[in-house]
């Protein structure tokens, strides 16, 4: 996707010495910064701090993170614990486990003089195939805004179709295209008249600082919001339809993604707005079944919540990052990183493979489909 002007993709190989290079998440939308991954340690600590983030991209960065621990050391040994340290960096997306087991499951059978190259080829696999899969997940997607914009009035109505999103679901938490904003890019350039409606997700503000920049840098037409803004806008006509993405869908279809998707289904159920989740299959966890209780909820450091990082746009010359505190010193804080929706308040999952009704008889048979 752009930034100023430029294509760029969020996670790479530095060819000439087989290191990593990927986006720091945690400095946008301010400051554009690239960092390079040499060993799996820091792709840990990449993941763990959300310097990457985003089911599909941490899944892919895993598995370049056990690239680098062959090419530090190829023995079956290092091969288990390189894969016992990444897998426990964020516990609630299931991509991130579906990456490192395929990973392990073809370097183990292979001798350890061979594995760096297998390593190499097979991360690469992995990123290739998450492109594919989100540019088709946004001509899937396209489809039903196209039908959303036609029931509307079609090309003759001035209005603009009003898609409202929550969290960061672009390509910044893939490889490429995204998921749940890879079919507003694609309705977009087909000629749409879209503007989105981005809740500001805190207490990391995925919305407010990377959904916002991701469209800016497109030229979608798009308003940041508070998150409790959305039901409002809802109940006065002003969304069309929800589109968010997923970290871990259950076989019966109900969906784990951040904090506050639950609050937005239940707002669009009661204002009869059709509310899609976007996502890969390899999001989509076969053994379990309810995800209320079923689903890890990670829960985060409570610094997310009583501290905020931004710019100091009174006294701050050198355009520095600052963090501050916004809750009384010692209050404490609770941070669960995700919460469930459950299959009922979901309307369709926008999936490489079409689109499909959130019950499980259906989505093994779309999971069958070549």
């Amino acid at each position: 996707m752009n930034i100023n002007g430029k294509a760029w993709r969020t996670i790479w190989v530095e060819e000439s010495d087989l290191t990593i290079g990927v986006i720091d998440q945690t400095k946008l939308p301010h400051q554009f910064e690239v960092s390079i991954l040499k060993n799996h340690d820091q792709v840990a600590e990449a993941i763990s701090t959300m310097m990457v983030r985003g089911a599909p991209l941490i899944g892919v960065t895993g598995a370049y993170g056990l690239m680098l621990a062959m090419k530090e050391d190829a023995s079956d040994s290092s091969l288990a614990q390189a894969f016992e340290r990444l897998i426990s960096t964020r516990p609630t997306a299931v991509n991130l486990q579906w990456a490192l087991e395929r990973m392990k499951n073809k370097l183990i059978t292979i001798e350890p003089q061979m594995r760096v190259q297998a390593a190499v080829d097979e991360a690469n696999l992995i990123a290739e195939e998450d492109v594919r899969m989100c540019e088709k997940i946004g001509f899937n997607g396209m489809k039903l805004l196209q039908e959303l914009n036609h029931q509307k009035g079609g090309v003759s109505s001035s209005a603009p179709l009003n898609i409202l999103t929550h969290c960061n679901a672009g390509w910044l938490a893939t490889v490429d295209w995204g998921t749940a904003l890879a079919p507003i890019y694609k309705a977009h350039r087909a000629g749409l008249n879209i503007h989105v409606w981005v809740d500001e997700t805190r207490p990391r503000n995925q919305g407010a600082n990377l959904t916002s920049f991701e469209l800016a840098s497109e030229g979608i037409p798009h308003t940041v919001i508070v998150d409790n803004a959305g039901g409002h806008l809802m109940q006065h006509g002003h969304v069309d339809a929800v589109i968010v993405g997923s970290d871990r869908t259950t076989r019966q279809g109900d969906v784990c993604n951040k904090i506050g998707t639950y609050l937005k289904a239940l707002a669009a159920k009661a204002n009869q707005i059709p509310f899609y989740v976007a996502l890969p299959v390899s999001t989509i966890d076969w053994a379990l079944l309810d995800g209320v209780s079923e689903i890890p909820i990670e829960a985060r450091s409570p610094l997310e919540v009583s501290n905020i990082t931004g710019l100091n746009c009174s006294d701050n010359p050198n355009n520095k990052l600052q963090e501050v505190q916004l809750t009384p010193k010692g209050t404490k804080c609770f941070n669960p990183a995700f919460d469930v929706t459950p299959a009922h308040l979901v309307t369709g999952l926008i999936t490489e493979k079409g689109c499909v009704l959130p019950e499980e008889r259906a989505i093994a048979e779309m999971y069958a489909r070549s």
